[in-house]
């Protein structure tokens, strides 16, 4: 038996709180992990050194940026729902991915006055799960009276709707590259772009396809005599 004691006392009460949530469904036992509660350590980490290295740059005006409105009304809408249904591991996991999204804008993109609304609803979607620590990220934010008195987001399907997406191409059922594709493509049209990706002139050199299996807004596998 794992005294929850010392593990507050080492890494505080959210970071036991976090771990105890994603570690297992609630309808599950849960595994003790010392990797799994130090790597919750480190996720709220890297959660503070974003916001902090982030907070005080300055916010360029600029029109509204798609990619990352769309990211943050579609982790909204994931998290709302696995919360009502207390899937918390799952709700977690969409805040991570989320995070990983935001320090890819933040290295790749520049910081775009959207960037720091997405800030601000990271804070009020880990409030939930890991109160404390939310109410410290919301307080470097600027969220004024605190996230106890902050309305819970509502996500907006038209943010949801994307013009690209991103497929796989596959050879033999290998991953061999990655295909953006307009969201209104049709299959013949999938196809052709996945064969001509710069890539697939390597994979498919003096090879014979048999088959090309196609699934729509996932995959192109280009099956292929060995």
């Amino acid at each position: 038996m794992v005294d929850p004691h010392n593990l507050i006392e080492k890494y505080g009460a959210d970071t036991a709180r976090l771990f105890t949530l994603f570690a297992s469904p609630p309808e599950r036992d849960l595994d003790w992990s010392d990797l799994g509660v130090e790597g919750s350590y480190r996720f709220l980490n890297r959660v503070w050194n974003l916001v902090y290295e982030t907070v005080n740059k300055r916010w360029p005006k600029a029109e509204a940026n798609k990619e990352i409105n769309f990211w943050i009304h579609k982790t909204i809408k994931k998290v709302t729902e696995d919360i009502e249904n207390f899937h918390f591991n799952t709700a977690i996991a969409a805040v991570m991915e989320y995070v990983n999204f935001l320090y890819k804008i933040a290295a790749e993109s520049g910081l775009h006055p959207d960037f720091h609304a997405a800030l601000k609803t990271l804070s009020v979607l880990l409030y939930p799960l890991v109160p404390h620590f939310a109410e410290e990220l919301a307080m470097v934010l600027g969220i004024e009276n605190g996230l106890a008195q902050t309305t819970w987001p509502d996500y907006d399907h038209s943010y949801l709707k994307q013009d690209s997406i991103n497929m796989v191409v596959q050879v033999n059922g290998k991953l061999r590259a990655q295909l953006l594709v307009p969201n209104d493509a049709g299959e013949t049209v999938v196809k052709q772009m996945a064969l001509e990706h710069e890539k697939m002139a390597l994979f498919l050199k003096d090879k014979t396809i048999l088959k090309t299996i196609y699934v729509p807004g996932r995959l192109v596998n280009f099956v292929v005599k060995q």
